[in-house]
């Protein structure tokens, strides 16, 4: 079976910059792009010196950034902090019309909903973590509600552990030994051998199921889609809670879910951005 490539990650678990040829690229490109994803980590107002901390650039040079955001549109200003604009979605929107999420959720995703009465998402390794890229079900008052462009630690999540499981060996023994394991709950599993072997219970059945793991009453089972040549580019999930299904009744769906990812799998060409994971 083909697997799937894990880039190296910077302390907020987002994937670092991999520079090939420093002569082809863009300094100033890329530290104006630290700067922006600085606001994930420092949250929705940071000051100055807070974006050249975590952006890990000297203040001039973030100043430079912040001033060259802001004249374009992508950044705000009130007194001493910043903020994003809604400008900056535009950078993302070729993405989400590539990922073509509402024929994946209408035409597979819901399946599995009609079936079971529950969400269902579709999501991809980033990093160390999963980021939502297609969703449908009932919105219900959770401690976790995934919606597109959402993302969680693989960890403790069914949908990380079938994405892990596709990794190669070596790539999964340098995420177990470099990623900070942190207790969502009293049953997250944070040791690296136990999550080492349900990773790979994963990979040898197929899927995973995780319950209470990320928040208390969260019950997901999850499934992984393949490219043509084996390769793990995504996984699908089924998503409930406890008060509502057991472990055994959403393990019932298994099969639906199985068939769903094939479908998924043998339809990749008319989701672009799927099939230009399977392409790297």
């Amino acid at each position: 079976m083909a697997t799937m490539k894990l880039e190296t990650t910077d302390d907020q678990g987002l994937p670092r910059p991999v520079v090939r040829d420093s002569r082809e690229t863009i300094a100033g490109l890329a530290r104006g792009l630290a700067v922006i994803r600085a606001f994930s980590a420092g949250g929705p107002f940071c000051t100055l010196t807070e974006i050249a901390n975590i952006a890990e650039l000297s203040p001039a040079a973030a100043r430079r950034c912040l001033h060259t955001l802001e004249d374009l549109g992508y950044v705000g200003r009130k007194g001493r902090q910043f903020f994003l604009r809604a400008r900056v979605l535009d950078l993302s929107t070729g993405y989400l019309d590539s990922i073509n999420g509402d024929t994946l959720a209408r035409e597979h995703l819901q399946d599995i909903t009609i079936a079971t009465g529950q969400s269902a998402s579709l999501a991809v390794l980033d990093g160390g973590d999963i980021i939502y890229l297609a969703r449908i079900g009932p919105r219900r008052i959770v401690r976790v509600e995934a919606s597109v462009g959402m993302r969680y630690p693989a960890y403790a999540t069914s949908l990380g552990r079938v994405l892990l499981a596709g990794l190669p060996d070596e790539e999964l023994d340098a995420y177990l030994g470099s990623t900070k394991f942190e207790n969502f709950t009293a049953r997250t599993t944070v040791d690296p051998e136990r999550l080492r072997e349900r990773i790979r219970a994963a990979r040898s059945d197929g899927y995973a199921l995780v319950e209470d793991e990320l928040a208390i009453g969260v019950l997901s089972l999850a499934v992984p889609i393949h490219d043509r040549s084996g390769m793990v580019i995504a996984a699908i999930n089924c998503s409930a809670q406890t008060g509502e299904l057991t472990r055994s009744d959403l393990k019932k769906h298994l099969p639906l879910m199985l068939a769903t990812a094939r479908q998924i799998s043998h339809s990749i060409s008319r989701f672009p951005a799927l099939l230009s994971l399977a392409s790297r």
